[in-house]
């Protein structure tokens, strides 16, 4: 199976997806790993690649294409990042999305990046505003649209662990035979 795992900043998708990709055995690409090892075969560091994706559409092309040929070619992989739903398209079996309230996503990206709340929350909000209008832009996603997922969990209400319990129990119930409820993903341009 292919699972994606999507999600805002501090919506606890790493920690998610990490944790099922353990319970089920499965190998997890993170998308944030894939823009980490983007910006090492630059030569840059995290910080200079970010300005550098305001600037230059193909940093966010190239990885976006790295993560549809994962949802294309590989299997029992957890796939997650921002857009893995998106990129995944009709590849995934399977789509998950993960949020929390703003105040308790800002908590937990402060905490995780050892900043102030302020900072956390204008660089969080920022980078979902700069990041919405390049999907929109580069390929007609509106990512505030939650019709291609399975299953929306906050992440707030529930530990990690209680997550990927009710999730494996989803998976595990999963006939793919009866399934009825399938959305494709249409209107994308993977003009990468």
């Amino acid at each position: 199976m292919l699972i994606t795992v999507s999600g805002p900043a501090g919506s606890g998708k790493s920690t998610f997806a990490a944790a099922l990709a353990d319970e089920l055995g499965y190998e997890h690409v993170s998308g944030g790993d894939i823009f980490r090892s983007l910006a090492d075969e630059r030569g840059v560091s995290l910080v200079e690649f970010n300005r550098l994706a305001e600037e230059d559409d193909q940093v966010d092309r190239e990885l976006d294409a790295r993560l549809r040929e994962v949802g294309r070619e590989r299997e029992n992989v957890i796939l997650e990042s921002r857009l893995a739903g998106w990129m995944a398209g009709d590849y995934a079996d399977l789509k998950f999305w993960l949020d929390a309230p703003l105040d308790v996503r800002i908590d937990r990206v402060a905490e995780r990046e050892d900043k102030s709340t302020e900072t956390a929350r204008q660089e969080t909000t920022d980078r979902a505003e700069s990041e919405a209008r390049r999907y929109e832009e580069y390929y007609g996603i509106d990512i505030e649209d939650r019709s291609i997922y399975d299953l929306a969990i906050n992440t707030a209400r529930w530990s990690p662990e209680v997550e990927v319990e009710f999730v494996v129990r989803a998976i595990e119930t999963y006939e793919p035979d009866a399934d009825e409820g399938a959305v494709s993903v249409t209107g994308v341009d993977y003009d990468f």
